[in-house]
């Protein structure tokens, strides 16, 4: 396939040309486009320097294996960072957020489990009229999140959604693991869904869980097992069995490409751009590989940002669009992978528009500590 844009055949126009897709229960079914897109990203970047202050690693030991040369460190809430992510692609989507009807978090570090994170986002944005609710399966929580948007406003339960995913992992982390730390970061992106009787947005999802491997992720200290254990709440320890994991996230995401392509009807060689979860360069590739999308169809931004779990998609699919990646009427094909072990690929196709309708001046406020010092915070409360 040629360069991006330049994918049409007969085949594909035909698909692009039909309106409407009819439920089993014999009525229309719209679908949901993508019309909005914002990220926030932390000023404060934690390099490989930084870790090996405090840690016996180096950038070599860490770029080896991950591919990642620097992370994010927050100095604000995950509702702060989902605020802001939000406004942004609100105003791209030129949509009011009074107008809001549906609010959708992705995330599995939140500031608070009860109420949940989305209705805080909800007061936020000043959005009384929309219903509010969280979906945690890690880091393919963007996706899940999406997939659950989308089936609510097809059948027509809503015209709009914004889906929202984003992480304070840094706050969670075991900052002593160099086998963990080194990998996560935090940041945060959104993006507004609007029914269209295009065929646009989601073409096709395929969501599974590898469930009896769900012991090689854990993070201890994390949940209700926990509680009046003695264990001050979010001083975590973590199981992360690194090989196993390699092998079932590279199986997983290759597999669910394979599915949702084959169930729509498309090759890989149709797809414009591959924007996977950004968990590790080296799970990239062998994705990439066992797939059969070549390299220059996969946007990677890992050494960036490392593995911000939920966030990792919303936050590439967000920069793919503003390095203009992604063209009018792009096929995108976004894998992930996370614990529980939840996979997952959407199948999205990209609309005409690829440019913001507008702009917002919302921006976090500015930090007084650096990323160090902000981890050097966690390490001292840990002991």
């Amino acid at each position: 396939m040629g360069p991006a844009g330049s994918f049409h055949s007969a085949r594909r126009l035909v698909k692009c040309r039909t309106k409407f897709r009819t439920s089993p229960w014999g009525t229309s079914v719209t679908h949901a486009a993508i019309t909005g897109w914002g990220k926030c990203l932390p000023p404060n970047v934690l390099t490989n320097a930084d870790l090996a202050t405090f840690l016996d690693t180096n950038d070599e030991w860490i770029t080896s294996r991950t591919g990642i040369s620097e992370r994010r460190i927050s100095h604000v809430s995950l509702e702060e960072m989902a605020y802001v992510s939000s406004m942004r692609a609100l105003a791209a989507a030129g949509l009011d957020p009074a107008d809001v009807e549906l609010i959708v978090i992705g995330t599995c570090s939140f500031d608070d489990q009860v109420p949940n994170q989305a209705s805080g986002l909800q007061v936020r944005l000043g959005a009384k009229r929309a219903a509010a609710y969280d979906v945690n399966t890690a880091c393919t929580s963007f996706l899940y999140a999406r997939s659950a948007a989308n089936a609510v406003i097809r059948p027509g339960g809503v015209k709009n959604a914004v889906v929202v995913a984003g992480e304070l992992i840094s706050a969670f982390m075991d900052w002593h693991n160099r086998g963990v730390c080194v990998l996560f970061g935090d940041g945060c992106a959104a993006v507004v869904l609007e029914a269209t009787d295009k065929v646009e947005g989601l073409l096709g999802e395929k969501l599974g869980c590898d469930s009896d491997a769900r012991g090689t992720l854990i993070v201890k200290g994390m949940g209700g097992r926990y509680c009046n254990t003695g264990r001050p709440y979010g001083e975590t320890s973590w199981i992360f069995e690194g090989p196993e994991i390699f092998k079932r996230a590279v199986l997983g995401m290759s597999g669910a490409c394979a599915d949702v392509l084959a169930a729509q009807g498309y090759k890989v060689d149709d797809v414009d751009v591959v924007i996977p979860h950004q968990a590790n360069l080296r799970i990239m590739d062998a994705v990439a590989k066992r797939v059969g999308a070549p390299a220059d169809r996969m946007f990677v931004n890992v050494h960036k940002y490392g593995n911000m779990s939920a966030a990792t998609v919303a936050v590439a699919l967000v920069e793919a669009i503003e390095e203009g990646r992604v063209k009018p009427n792009s096929l995108l094909l976004l894998p992930g992978f996370g614990a529980g072990l939840t996979f997952c690929a959407h199948l999205v196709r990209w609309g005409e528009r690829t440019t913001p309708l507008g702009t917002t001046d919302v921006d976090l406020p500015p930090s007084d500590r650096t990323a160090l010092e902000i981890v050097q915070g966690y390490l001292t409360k840990a002991g």
